[in-house]
């Protein structure tokens, strides 16, 4: 699992670090968002679902584990 620490960081901070993150990973890592924007909740999802990546669920209130599909 990759970590991503984005706490204190407002959006679209978080979101960028992840796209950074994906596409630099390979297929099937789970990439962990620490972020604690309450925009992040809706806003990691929802980018997940824009660019067909899995959106594995929240490991806690401001933690969020993506898994690259592709």
């Amino acid at each position: 699992m990759i970590e991503i620490d984005c706490l204190g960081k407002r959006c679209p901070l978080p979101v960028i670090a992840l796209a950074k993150a994906v596409r630099a990973g390979e297929v099937g890592q789970v990439f962990r968002v620490l972020a604690d924007d309450p925009a992040a909740a809706n806003d990691i999802p929802a980018w997940c679902r824009l660019q067909e990546q899995e959106f594995v669920g929240s490991a806690g209130p401001d933690a969020y584990d993506v898994r690259k599909v592709r």
